[in-house]
């Protein structure tokens, strides 16, 4: 066993680095997040939301697949979802996020490490109902996190952002009714701000015009 026990240290000592990888989102202190702190937030909504969720779930399985999600970020590093613009820089990123399951995998040995991998693996295809709520809370902490912070830490393509929650949790009336309380919370905020909430949702449509 110590053998195991000694692999499980050294990725714990690699998860270390999600203390200081730090995300584009501000706390409401002013001072930037990490990766850990979002994941620890992500794994609160499990407990608080589960008993209000459409069906019952697996809560320790959702909570591995939250805790697991973000630590191929200890050797990739955080990308923001709008940094990614073209098919190859999205590319690039899953190579690499690949490359670093994979080394965890062998890193813990058979059985913990294929564990892990079938649990970041199943996170990212949203196959099941557990994997659908953990990514619908994965996008739903980062706008409350974003509605915590100074409006002038949010990037414009953030105000866009802050609108387009619902298509992570149409599936599931309560993440729904959460999503529209967040959304409401950023368009109080925007408005408060001066920024015009008609202007933003004008953009998103004249973005998807051109996408489509």
């Amino acid at each position: 066993m110590k053998k195991q026990l000694k692999d499980v240290l050294e990725v714990l000592h690699l998860a270390e680095r999600l203390k200081y990888e730090l995300r584009h989102s501000w706390l409401s202190n002013g001072r930037r997040e990490s990766v850990a702190e979002h994941t620890w937030r992500m794994s609160l909504m499990v407990v608080l939301l589960e008993p209000y969720l459409d069906y019952e779930i697996d809560v320790a399985r959702t909570l591995k697949m939250v805790i697991v999600h973000d630590l191929v970020e200890a050797e990739a590093g955080d990308v923001p979802a709008f940094e990614i613009k073209t098919p190859a820089q999205k590319e690039a990123k899953r190579v690499r996020e690949l490359q670093a399951v994979d080394n965890l995998r062998e890193a813990l040995g058979s059985g913990l490490g294929y564990h892990v991998h079938e649990l970041w693996h199943e996170f990212e295809d949203k196959l099941t109902y557990e994997a659908r709520v953990a990514n619908a809370l994965d996008k739903l902490e980062v706008q409350i996190q974003h509605n915590e912070a100074n409006i002038s830490t949010w990037l414009e393509v953030e105000q866009e952002m802050a609108l387009l929650m619902g298509q992570h949790t149409e599936f599931d009336s309560c993440l729904q009714q959460l999503k529209e309380l967040i959304e409401e919370e950023a368009i109080q905020k925007m408005e408060a701000a001066g920024i015009k909430v008609n202007a933003v949702k004008q953009r998103l449509i004249s973005s998807s015009k051109v996408t489509a």
